[in-house]
């Protein structure tokens, strides 16, 4: 059974930068699509971005030009740098996993999580 990790999560003040890692282990495949949601106090679970097996990228309109989502699958390992980070950015940060080639945006079609990452970004 595949297992999610995230790593990298923190306190930041605004405008600052932040690289959150998910490490998968178990029976993985690269065909795998991945993404990142967040989630907020007292909101849902939101998009982020997300990468397919073929590097493909998918962002969410908030973070388009600030986030950056890559891949390693030598490592099993997928990142997201955060750079501008605002007091709007502050949520729990999950990775997550779709068994499908083609990126998906909504938390219904993913089927693998993690227990997820504190961010903080203080103004």
């Amino acid at each position: 059974q595949v297992q999610l990790v995230e790593s990298g999560g923190g306190l930041v003040q605004a405008g600052g930068s932040l690289r959150l890692t998910c490490a998968a282990s178990g029976r993985t495949s690269s065909s795998y699509t991945m993404g990142w949601f967040r989630q907020a106090p007292g909101k849902g679970r939101e998009f982020v971005a997300a990468i397919s097996w073929n590097r493909m990228t998918h962002y969410a309109d908030s973070v388009k030009g600030r986030f950056t989502i890559s891949g390693d699958s030598a490592k099993n390992m997928m990142h997201l740098q955060m750079n501008s980070l605002s007091p709007e950015d502050t949520a729990v940060y999950y990775c997550a996993a779709r068994v499908k080639w083609d990126i998906a945006t909504t938390v219904s079609e993913y089927d693998l999580w993690g227990q997820g990452t504190q961010v903080t970004v203080s103004s």
